[in-house]
């Protein structure tokens, strides 16, 4: 039998191969296993076999494979069961919610040559919606989210579709205003998402932690692509096409989220909670929205100014596309960390550091009057926003009974409403007045009245949180 070859010579020369006479290869054992590979287990023996010229190692050990990384937080949290569905229902009907008014705003100002029509419409729905929001969300807690959420998005959509046919038609201006009024019973579905996964995660704060940072990114997502989306449908194609297209992604999100009924929140049908409103603690977290709200009423109306008096208005869509990035990335960083301490004392430190953040762009304006540099500032500026509505948010959840969770949140997203709308009307009014550099002035105060009221916010008692608690 033939020997192995030297490690070092395991091919002989050209000439030795040529004159040797070619043999079968045959298998060989060793009578002392050859060192392996460092992740091969000894009692594996390597085969030898023999060819013309070569010692071939076959080795049939079992192989070491390189260990998986374990799953990131958002990987672990979408794989809650039934956490897929819903979202991908919820995105679809939340995407809307930044279609609605520049769809009308374009239809209108488009059809009828009136931009105060247009604006005197979107008005009157806001105040509508902030008006019914909270009892739809109640009818939500009360009977549940497939039983009242379906029929209120139902209403809502028929009332944009007969705005859709008053403009189309030329019906008298006061059809508008009663068909946009219509659609505030849309139900607030980014709510209805948080309710769910609160009802998922019981008990695990890091894991609602990092599913409303979701949420907040999700939002931000959605206003950052809806108002894109709305204006190339309503100009590419034809005026009514933003508004359709919304209702048809309107209801068919709605009927995906609430088929999903494994994991909707039970109903409440008799709630023995108070009003959130009478819960401590959420009134001063309603007025730390409606002076959150007032920066991104203001920050919008003062960009828009900045860019149209700079001979640029179409690129204002682009410039706040950017903020809305910046609070988009951060949202998901944020959710990703484990932030340390009670939720309370974090919440002044991100309404802080949104506020330092937003004189970046009062600055890139009164100095320098660049857009390019503007649209930076106000892409670093975002990064703050999230962080502080997931506090904000988190605070509501812990504050509101379980029972009346859907209420709370949308009383909070009917602060925002109501500060969008006095920092719209605040900026614009500087704006013309004095100058759109200078109205960046008007955020900036807006961020440093929500600093003030977290700070002088009373602490919830612990006797009000156990109480709470038991409820829950």
């Amino acid at each position: 039998m033939p020997q192995p070859t030297p490690a070092h010579s395991s091919r002989t020369s050209s000439r030795s191969a040529l004159s040797a006479p070619s043999r079968p290869s045959l298998p060989f054992r060793p009578s002392r296993p050859l060192p392996t590979h460092a992740t091969s287990t000894p009692a594996h023996t390597p085969v030898l076999t023999v060819t013309a010229d070569a010692l071939v190692v076959a080795d049939f050990g079992p192989r070491t494979r390189r260990p998986r990384r374990p799953p990131g937080p958002y990987r672990r949290l979408l794989a809650t069961p039934g956490a897929r569905a819903f979202t991908a229902g919820n995105l679809l009907a939340r995407l809307p919610a930044g279609m609605f008014s520049v769809s009308a705003v374009v239809m209108i100002a488009g059809t009828r040559g009136s931009y105060a029509l247009a604006g005197a419409v979107t008005a009157t729905g806001l105040a509508a919606t902030a008006l019914a929001a909270p009892w739809t969300a109640r009818l939500v807690d009360r009977y549940g989210q497939a039983r009242a959420a379906l029929p209120a998005t139902l209403v809502a959509a028929l009332g944009s579709l007969a705005l859709l046919l008053c403009v189309r038609w030329d019906a008298p201006a006061w059809t508008l205003f009663a068909a946009y009024a219509a659609t505030a019973t849309t139900p607030n579905t980014g709510g209805m998402a948080r309710a769910r996964w609160a009802h998922l995660l019981k008990g695990d704060a890091g894991a609602l932690h990092t599913a409303n940072s979701f949420e907040q990114a999700m939002d931000e997502l959605c206003f950052m692509l809806g108002p894109v989306l709305a204006a190339f449908l309503c100009t590419g194609l034809f005026p009514e096409a933003g508004t359709l297209v919304a209702v048809v992604l309107l209801v068919t999100g709605m009927l995906l989220f609430t088929a999903q009924r494994s994991t909707e929140p039970p109903a409440r049908p008799r709630p023995n909670a108070k009003a959130p409103l009478r819960t401590p603690g959420i009134p001063a977290l309603l007025v730390v929205c409606l002076a959150t709200g007032g920066v991104f009423g203001a920050t919008e109306v003062v960009t828009i100014a900045f860019a149209d008096a700079q001979g640029h208005r179409a690129a204002a869509g682009a410039v706040l596309a950017l903020q809305a990035a910046g609070s988009c990335a951060a949202g998901l960083l944020y959710g990703a960390l484990k932030p340390a301490g009670p939720t309370a004392r974090r919440l002044p430190w991100c309404v802080a550091a949104m506020a330092a953040l937003l004189t970046l762009p009062l600055l890139a304006a009164s100095l320098s009057g660049s857009l390019p540099l503007l649209a930076l500032t106000l892409l670093v500026a975002g990064m703050a926003t999230a962080p502080t509505m997931v506090t904000t948010m988190t605070l509501v959840q812990q504050r509101t009974p379980r029972d009346r969770l859907n209420e709370g949140m949308t009383l909070a997203v009917t602060g925002l409403l109501g500060g969008i709308a006095c920092g719209s009307a605040a900026g614009g009014w500087t704006v013309e007045h004095v100058s759109p550099a200078a109205a960046y002035a008007i955020p900036v105060t807006a961020a440093a009245t929500a600093l003030l009221l977290a700070l002088l916010s009373p602490r919830t008692p612990r006797h009000s949180l156990r109480d709470a608690a038991h409820r829950h």
